[in-house]
């Protein structure tokens, strides 16, 4: 347990946001600098995600300047707490990598701010940051041993075999995995992700997360991953792997997931590759609570880039209390309205309103950064309740996205 921190540190720590506001990407980037310079640090994190354009270097800035910003009222940051915890017990972060970010952190903040990083401001920051890491600590140690002790759960990488591979759309494949070994595996929660570690020939080892696509079973998983422009990832799974190929699997982890027992009707809000865990959540309700109302409302650009849309409204069709809406933004000549799609163009809050019960369902959101920043705050404004929006994202917050 972490003793309190202390007036004197919580006040020098609230002292440094000034300088955090003006330099904070800069320590960030010198930060991760120090930290890759050891390769086994490296291999943990998801380097997709940082060098100059990208968004974790971002992420991290904010998160860093949250704390300092609410280091006196740290109830308001529990949200992003269990995030990161999830993140990183996705990635198999364990307690002896913390020290490595606590000296590249502190030679960052020296390194950039010089003189203006006095042994006091240090010594608080350290003291800031043992106090948090030893939180998440024991929240990863709490998450590792509930995975363990669960039937079909696991600890740190199990081999998965790639036992079927799907065409979705021309951008979407889905992947069957099943575990080598032939023993069960642990139900996820649906909306939850897997974390494969991949070793690509000609690449150091990388990580991605890619979520769950159907309902927990006990035996496999499915996975649905677009693939990207630039993926590396992505652009192996789609061209190189092939059935029979073994992928080593991380437990699953994430805190976006249906609840257990949904108390209120569900309406699930995707974009693009954001359907993919709500397929989990479709298909899991229509199995296991016949009695909630569900309503499944997913955009893509077209009829080519739609994914798994005959499977879905399958599901919706079997419940006697659901719906489907597809909307294509830029319907082809081909797509038949009524047949393919329902509505043209993009889902608004004009739609979400007169369409779906906003004062007493349950919202669960995934899509693009645009879509969700456009129907969270929609979703705010028309008076649906915070507790009742549920969103993810793919790859680092670095965007505010409620209204």
């Amino acid at each position: 347990m972490s003793q309190p921190l202390s007036d004197e540190t919580i006040a020098l720590v609230k002292a440094t946001v000034p300088a955090l506001e003006a330099h904070g990407l800069d320590i960030v980037h010198e930060m991760y600098s120090r930290m890759f310079q050891n390769e086994e640090i490296r291999d943990l994190f998801n380097q997709s995600h940082h060098g100059d354009s990208g968004s974790q270097p971002r992420a991290l800035t904010g998160a860093i300047l949250a704390y300092a910003s609410n280091i006196d009222n740290l109830g308001a940051l529990a949200p992003a707490v269990e995030r990161i915890a999830q993140k990183h017990v996705g990635l198999q972060i364990l307690p002896e990598h913390y020290p490595h970010v606590a000296e590249a952190l502190l030679g960052a903040i020296k390194a950039v701010l010089g003189d203006a990083a006095t042994d006091e401001i240090l010594a608080a920051w350290g003291e800031a940051y043992w106090f948090l890491a030893n939180i998440l600590i024991a929240r990863e140690d709490h998450v590792y041993r509930d995975l363990a002790a669960a039937p079909g759960g696991w600890t740190g990488w199990r081999d998965f075999r790639i036992e079927a591979i799907r065409r979705e759309s021309a951008i979407i494949t889905s992947f069957t995995l099943r575990p080598v070994d032939g023993l069960p595996v642990i139900r996820h929660k649906a909306g939850q992700y897997l974390t494969f570690w991949f070793e690509i020939p000609g690449h150091p080892p990388i990580k991605r997360n890619y979520s769950i696509s159907d309902a927990p079973n006990g035996t496999s998983y499915r996975i649905s991953v677009k693939r990207e422009p630039l993926g590396l990832a992505s652009g192996w799974l789609h061209t190189e792997a092939k059935e029979g190929a073994i992928l080593k699997v991380a437990p699953p982890a994430g805190e976006f997931f249906l609840a257990p027992h949904p108390e209120r009707p569900v309406v699930l809000l995707s974009g693009g590759v954001g359907l993919t865990p709500m397929v989990s959540m479709l298909e899991t309700i229509v199995e296991t609570h016949p009695d909630v109302p569900v309503h499944f409302a997913h955009g893509t650009l077209d009829g080519s880039t739609h994914a798994m849309g005959p499977h879905v409204r399958s599901l919706t069709e079997r419940h006697h209390n659901g719906r489907t809406t597809i909307f294509y933004e830029t319907p082809r000549a081909d797509d038949e309205a009524g047949r393919d799609y329902d509505l043209a163009g993009l889902i608004d809050a004009d739609w979400l309103t007169a369409n779906t019960p906003v004062d007493e369902a349950d919202y669960f959101l995934c899509g693009p950064r645009p879509f969700l920043r456009t129907l969270v705050a929609s979703l705010s404004l028309s008076g649906v309740a915070s507790e009742r929006i549920h969103y993810e994202f793919f790859g680092p917050a670095d965007e505010l996205l409620a209204a």
